[in-house]
């Protein structure tokens, strides 16, 4: 049962609610837990379940993605045969035929290529540690047409189901009105055996600026960390040489997760810091997700933000954010300085 099953990865998602974070990157290559992008997660769910071929279906917004996944190589998908597949739409792709079957149809040399007999298919922005290797086991005991992943009777828009079903589904998709396995399941329950499984362990769902930051500050609680970063199932992503994280005398750190090649002059409380990050002397993050490269200067006060990539904030400046609610938004690039926020 090995290599039994193909993984589909539909990264086509994207909400508005997110598009300051996502304005300049697809969803699934969205930075999270200090080190990682969301699509890791699946990724290596993927390759942790021995799934040895991965298609990727994206949207126009790639870039970003592409240069994250490579080869695949950090996922041991960089191979001679199957390994990883991305499949990008053309220029007259609409946004809504993006993960749907007429996407799949366009490349269903994939699909015939394929040795394999079952197929999952799942989301990029869901974080979870999954191995698809038990539920495909239930899929067969219970002889189901189609298995749906739930996670406290919510869908998590995870699917398995036999490869030739599937090929089918997507062959006949414009006589039977269907466009997606998620139509499928919806119009099709009582013609199929669509078997519902339900998964216990840690998930969380990103398609909000909300969901993005609680859920990001919620894996610095030692019940959500142990549940999604296993060492039998370690999550993987591509690999970046830094040195380790410099902390200054004085800086002070507390239930906080900081990346490699940080330097720390300051206060931290519960925070996530990417890579490449600098904080200065005498400034206070609190609540916050501070993304790579960015440069934090000294005496200010960060207190429920996210700061994107490469963001500048000059010395004395004070930002803050609803935790409960809102956190505050600085975009990709941009700088913050003490009199734009007097």
């Amino acid at each position: 049962m090995n290599e039994s099953m193909l993984g589909i990865i539909n990264a086509t998602s994207e909400f508005a609610s997110l598009k300051e974070l996502t304005r300049h990157r697809s969803l699934a290559a969205l930075p999270f837990g200090g080190r990682y992008r969301l699509i890791d997660f699946m990724l290596s769910n993927m390759v942790n379940s021995d799934i040895h071929s991965v298609a990727i279906f994206t949207g126009h917004e790639n870039r970003s993605l592409m240069d994250h996944l490579g080869s695949g190589k950090q996922w041991d998908l960089d191979r001679k045969r199957d390994g990883l597949f991305v499949f990008t739409p053309n220029s007259q792709c609409e946004n809504e035929d993006f993960g749907s079957f007429r996407h799949f149809s366009k490349n269903i040399d994939y699909f015939l290529r394929s040795k394999q007999e079952y197929v999952v298919i799942t989301m990029s922005h869901i974080v979870a540690a999954i191995n698809f290797k038990q539920i495909l086991m239930r899929h067969i005991e219970m002889e189901a047409d189609i298995t749906e992943v739930r996670h406290e009777g919510r869908s998590l828009q995870t699917y398995i189901l036999k490869k030739d079903l599937l090929m089918s589904l997507f062959k006949q998709y414009k006589d039977e009105g269907d466009y997606s396995i998620i139509d499928v399941v919806k119009e099709k329950r009582h013609s199929l055996h669509i078997h519902p499984y339900e998964y216990t362990g840690y998930v969380a769902i990103i398609n909000s600026t909300e969901s993005y930051y609680k859920n990001s500050l919620d894996i610095l609680k030692p019940e959500v960390w142990k549940q999604l970063f296993l060492l039998s199932e370690p999550i993987y992503t591509k690999i970046k040489d830094e040195p380790p994280t410099r902390y200054a005398k004085g800086a002070r750190v507390s239930n906080s997760m900081v990346a490699n090649g940080s330097i720390i002059e300051g206060e931290v409380d519960n925070s996530i810091v990417f890579r490449a990050v600098k904080i200065g002397k005498g400034s206070v993050i609190r609540n916050s997700i501070i993304m790579q490269k960015t440069q934090v200067g000294e005496n200010c006060i960060l207190d429920g933000v996210i700061l994107d990539k490469d963001v500048k904030i000059e010395d004395g400046t004070v930002l803050t954010g609803s935790v409960q609610e809102m956190p505050r938004v600085v975009e990709k690039g941009t700088v913050q300085g003490a009199l734009m926020n007097s």
